[in-house]
Formats: structure tokens, sequence, C-alpha cells
């Protein structure tokens, strides 16, 4: 008698856990229009960054505005892909400020340059300000604050020795 009675609220509490289970799943998006935009740029951060580490040249210069401040990140960033081996980056989104056409991300991100497999490499990180534009189809259009572009500079910039002290 006691098995079939365990059995029973066992078999009641599966009920109710599936019962609830169903009726959390079928949340509908309120905003599908801005919800899809969302993913869309949430794609072209995780786009820029691939391009970036997989040292994608057009993928990096598809994802860019033609102007002279993306202009200047694609140098940088082809630089880096000359001078290092591997590149590692991480980006996390902090928040997106959307203003109409214009798209505001704010990122925190950090990074691993190697000259070669068995070099140490050098670390950075830093927070930016992605700058996108556009509703369906999402371009970088610049930069602000730490840049990830451009570690050959910072690295030459961290390699030279210091002044000597006068005496």
């Amino acid at each position: 008698m006691q098995v079939s009675t365990r059995f029973s609220v066992a078999l009641a509490m599966i009920g109710l856990v599936c019962s609830v289970g169903a009726g959390c799943g079928g949340k509908t998006i309120q905003y599908p229009e801005d919800h899809e935009r969302y993913l869309r740029i949430d794609k072209a951060v995780e786009s820029l960054r691939e391009a970036y580490v997989g040292k994608n040249v057009s993928g990096l210069a598809a994802l860019m505005v033609p102007m002279e401040a993306t202009d200047r990140l694609q140098q940088e960033a082809e630089s880096d892909f000359e001078t290092f081996h591997d590149i590692v980056m991480d980006f996390r989104v902090e928040r997106i400020m959307i203003d109409n056409d214009d798209v505001d991300v704010y990122v925190h991100w950090s990074g691993l340059w190697k000259k070669d497999p068995e070099d140490p490499g050098m670390r950075h990180r830093g927070h930016s300000r992605l700058q996108w534009v556009g509703t369906q189809s999402i371009l970088l259009r610049g930069m602000q604050g730490d840049v990830p572009f451009g570690a050959k500079g910072r690295q030459a910039l961290t390699s030279q020795s210091p002044l000597p002290s006068k005496k």
C-alpha cells in the first residue's frame, strides 16, 4: 500500500512539473521586429569578432561602412594580421542603445595576440563603443574607447625601453 501511495505522489509531482513547463513554453515575442533587429545586431558584433580572429580581410570590410574612420580600423586590423600568428578575441556585450538607424553597442573585450605558437603572447582588454548603422543590414561606422584592433601599435608602445633617469 505504501509503494502505490509513493508512486501516486511521484506521478502527481511529475504531472505538475510537466504542466508548469508546458505553460511556459508558449511565450510569444511582444515586438518581433525589434527582437529580429537585436538578433541582427548581435550577429553583426559576432561576425566582426570572427572576421578579426579569422584574419578575414574581406569579411571585415564587408561589415564596415566605407569611410575614413573605418579605413583606419581596417588598416590597424590588417597590420595585426601580418604581425601576429594567432589572435584570440572575446566580446561581451554590455549594452545596446538604438536611436532610429544609429546603434551603439558597448562591449568589454579581451584579447591575446601571439607572434608564433610558442610565444606566450600579449594580453590586452578594454571597453569600446561600437557605432553601427542600419536596420536590416547592420554596418560598423566607427569605434570609440579602447579599440581592440591595432595590437601591433600597443606592442610597440609597451616594448619600448624606459627612458634613462636624469641625475
